[in-house]
């Protein structure tokens, strides 16, 4: 079926899937979500924004799920024409990466197709989408999933890595087992304290054919991992340990890797506190050795730094390192009680957090015939900082119509590590009063302030955000960020952006126009270059 068939196929089901869910039950049901995101392109030399050709270039896709009782089945036509910038321009054309069927009966549940999943915190596997981020590592293979007692649960899959609109070269297998001990035995069960335990085995398998080198041609992963929760309280880990996989991230050489991460925490009404840590040396695990950036990767390492969702404070997100990095955060949230002197009458919410990520520290080896790279003591901070973040946030509710939140941020970020050689590291501090006043019962303004000071880098911005919300269905936006603090007096630009938006049921369509700085975007320690740009942006969403 060609691509333009496909699409009207999409369409027509689009239109009628309402009706057809409702009044056809014996038939199944069809549900599924669509979304364009396209931009007009201006050449702006004055801020580094490129001509692009096309003039306009799009993003968009659509998911159709059709599924009856323990059957679902379903396809994603995506369509970049071409891909906008910032995302890989290896995503081009239009097809349908992604289909899939899936069937589950008692208690066994076979995926053939596409599909993702994931073992513990991923440490060793983890096949996800963050479309945000042009980031897709889809599988494409088998995958079963059974419970053969109460409180065992296990999972094994084989096949090939999405690769655009292709697929990896190499083959992935894995096999995940966890116990829940207080559903595998009865004497357990009324037990407050709530005990899991898993494990996991991933390899990969890609043939030889490098000139130089001797390379395994599979290449095997392992974790363990234990939880234990009772009440308020929790605490976990997980260990990997990674053979000997020389690869183009680590210069080739054949060193083993591992990983650790430990979590805990405690929470009752109006406190949480929790705390993580993290080492991680030589895990770059992908089904392709000679793969860059962010294809083709098995396993997912997590940041541990705060995902800042303010503009100034996230203008210079970290970048987990596979090659090597320890890592703490900790966070405290307390919740002041109404009516009291400094809770107020409607009480006040504090958030705390702290995270430092620091290289390994290492010995190199310079053995240019067994080519083991280094060595690292495995409790031993490495010296160099790569990143450090503080932040103490204050949200207080003054009256029914007003909400106010203060945000102080104090960072640390090595740019030549994070980003490429020669930049400097970067301190700042970033300030942020975000006001809202509440007009009726669904219409609101709300104003953001923010600055960043810094003496290295591009120096200080500010910038102002006005949104209003005029209704449940609509709503405007203007923004401003101001270079104000440039050595270089020329490049001292406004970057102005004007947004209007309509909401109706599950669609939502925003038109924006204006300037868009360069920089880095991350999610979860996964981060894509975003190219300065100036244009007409229109996004729709909408799901059925």
């Amino acid at each position: 079926m060609s691509g333009k068939a496909i699409l009207q196929f999409s369409i027509l089901f689009f239109l009628i899937s309402p009706s057809f869910a409702q009044t056809n039950n014996n038939w199944g049901e069809i549900h599924g979500n669509f979304q364009v995101d396209a931009q007009y392109y201006n050449p702006d030399s004055a801020i580094g924004a490129p001509p692009v050709p096309e003039k306009m270039l799009m993003n968009a896709f659509a998911n159709i799920i059709y599924t009856k009782g323990n059957f679902t089945a379903g396809v994603r036509y995506e369509s970049y024409l071409n891909a906008l910038q910032g995302f890989d321009p290896r995503y081009k054309n239009s097809g349908i990466p992604y289909r899939f069927a899936s069937y589950k009966v008692n208690n066994i549940e076979i995926t053939v197709g596409s599909f993702y999943e994931q073992f513990g915190n991923g440490l060793i596997f983890r096949s996800y989408e963050e479309r945000a981020l042009g980031y897709d590592n889809a599988m494409d293979g088998i995958r079963l999933r059974i419970e053969p007692f109460h409180g065992i649960y296990l999972k094994g899959l084989i096949g090939k890595q999405r690769y655009f609109f292709d697929e990896g070269q190499g083959i992935v297998r894995g096999i995940d087992g966890e116990f829940q001990f207080n559903e595998i035995f009865t004497m357990l069960k009324d037990m407050k304290t709530k005990i899991s335990l898993g494990g996991s085995f991933v390899s990969k398998y890609q043939p030889d054919q490098d000139p130089i080198y001797r390379l395994p041609e599979n290449v095997g992963a392992s974790s363990g991992r234990l939880n234990l929760i009772r009440g308020g309280f929790t605490l976990g880990g997980e260990y990997a340990y990674k053979i000997n996989d020389p690869s183009s991230t680590n210069g080739y050489i054949y060193k083993p890797g591992e990983a650790l991460f430990l979590t805990t925490g405690y929470s009752q009404k109006g406190i949480g506190i929790s705390l993580s840590a993290k080492r991680i040396d030589n895990m770059s695990f992908r089904s392709d050795r000679t793969a860059t950036g962010n294809s083709l990767l098995i396993n997912y390492l997590p940041a541990l730094s705060m995902q800042h969702t303010y503009s100034l404070a996230a203008f210079y997100p970290y970048a987990t390192q596979p090659n090597g990095e320890m890592g703490l955060q900790g966070e405290f949230v307390y919740k002041i009680k109404k009516d009291s002197k400094i809770g107020g009458p409607y009480g006040t919410d504090i958030l705390i957090n702290y995270s430092a990520i620091n290289g390994i520290d290492t010995l190199n080896l310079n053995d240019s015939l067994t080519r083991k790279g280094y060595t690292s003591d495995f409790f031993k901070i490495g010296k160099t900082v790569y990143f450090k973040d503080f932040v103490v946030q204050v949200t207080r509710k003054f009256s029914t119509k007003i909400k106010a939140t203060a945000f102080y941020a104090n960072q640390v970020y090595n740019k030549g590590i994070v980003q490429s050689p020669g930049y400097p590291i970067i301190y700042s501090n970033i300030g942020v009063l975000d006001i809202t006043y509440k007009a009726g019962t669904s219409s609101a303004l709300r104003m953001e302030l923010e600055h960043l000071s810094t003496k290295q880098d591009q120096g200080n911005w500010a910038s102002v955000l006005l949104e209003y919300t005029i209704s449940s269905n609509c709503f405007v936006a203007v923004l401003d960020q101001y270079n104000y603090g440039n050595v270089d007096n020329t490049k001292r630009f406004h970057y102005f952006n004007g947004t209007v938006g309509f909401i109706k049921d599950a669609t939502r369509i925003t038109l924006s126009y204006g300037k868009q700085r360069a920089g880095i975007y991350c999610v979860g320690g996964i981060c894509r270059t975003v190219p300065a740009s100036n244009g007409l942006t229109l996004s729709i969403t909408s799901s059925f």
